[in-house]
């Protein structure tokens, strides 16, 4: 059984990606357990690229490795323990690996966890089940490097310098992601992560809101200022707002909704690219005007496409790219 979704709009395409981000999906099923697996395609295929079924015999995995970018095994973690383990080899060229029971109450990220299998065992729990995360800024409730790789639309290009990056953050001592604009030489050392842009030429939604905004007012505001343009909601690279406003849980539901990162910039940072339009907040508490200066900063060109517009009293969206 195989689904193929050409316009699949929860995770962003990344050529280069080094497999950050699950496209091509596995279900490795025993015959009886085929209708959970149905229901699996049914609940999240539309989130991938494409989602394949596959009936379960002793030599399934080895015959498929490397065809998928993630498997789900349907089954008991010993057996998709034992029959995937000789099979490892490198991390970022490993296809990933869930395990998920037949009643989907725990979806279990086996190998590959910043590299496929959290992204699934998250969608998964739309339908209910539990996922259990053990990778370290997970287990933590921090955001590793390849989560903000995927935030931002990039890619890793040196995925050996992830061990050092992922130890700074669970030590709070990464800080935010530099940018740096070329055309430039870079030199960096073994700790360094160099994130690369994925090719594209979407936009970014800058993003301000009254404390306590719905999921709804985002999502209303967003595809209010996109119909005046010649993009759509495919064409969004990322949702980005300052740090003040990185906790709001209508605008993480509703970037979730959309499959999209969110991207808090830092209070410099905002100052660097401050809109032209005139802002209460830098008056009333320092802060320059958060959905133009973010939209500004995360642009591929710090170009400001659309000047903020405010909705329904509590969401303000400037337009970037």
């Amino acid at each position: 059984m195989s689904t193929d979704n050409d316009d699949a709009g929860a995770h962003c395409s990344t050529p280069e990606s080094d497999g950050e981000v699950a496209e091509e999906i596995a279900i490795v099923s025993f015959g009886r357990k085929m209708d959970t697996a149905e229901e699996i395609v049914d609940g999240i295929g539309d989130r991938y690229a494409s989602i394949d079924v596959l009936e379960y015999h002793g030599e399934v995995f080895a015959e498929h490795w490397g065809e998928y970018d993630c498997f789900v095994g349907l089954m008991a973690s010993g057996i998709a323990m034992r029959k995937t383990a000789p099979l490892l080899d490198d991390k970022w060229d490993d296809p990933a690996v869930v395990v998920v029971d037949e009643e989907l109450t725990w979806a279990i990220p086996l190998t590959g966890g910043h590299h496929g299998a959290n992204q699934v065992a998250q969608d998964l729990a739309s339908m209910g089940a539990v996922p259990a995360m053990t990778t370290a800024s997970e287990a933590a409730g921090k955001q590793g490097v390849e989560e903000r790789a995927k935030a931002l639309d990039t890619h890793v290009v040196n995925g050996d310098s992830t061990v050092a990056t992922n130890l700074a953050v669970l030590d709070d001592d990464l800080g935010p992601v530099a940018r740096l604009d070329g055309p430039k030489a870079v030199l960096v050392g073994d700790g360094v992560t160099v994130l690369k842009r994925n090719e594209a030429d979407g936009v970014v939604l800058g993003t301000g809101s009254v404390s306590g905004a719905k999921q709804e007012q985002f999502l209303d505001a967003w595809e209010s200022v996109l119909d005046d343009t010649d993009y759509g909601v495919d064409d969004v690279e990322f949702v980005a707002t300052g740090t003040r406003k990185e906790d709001e849980d209508g605008l993480l539901e509703a970037a979730d909704e959309l499959g999209v990162g969110v991207v808090a910039f830092e209070k410099d940072t905002l100052e660097e690219f401050e809109g032209p339009t005139t802002s209460r907040s830098k008056e009333l508490i320092g802060w320059p005007g958060i959905s133009e200066a973010s939209a500004i900063a995360g642009g591929r060109d710090h170009e400001l496409l659309v000047e903020k517009e405010r909705y329904d009293d509590a969401v303000t969206v400037a337009v970037g790219r």
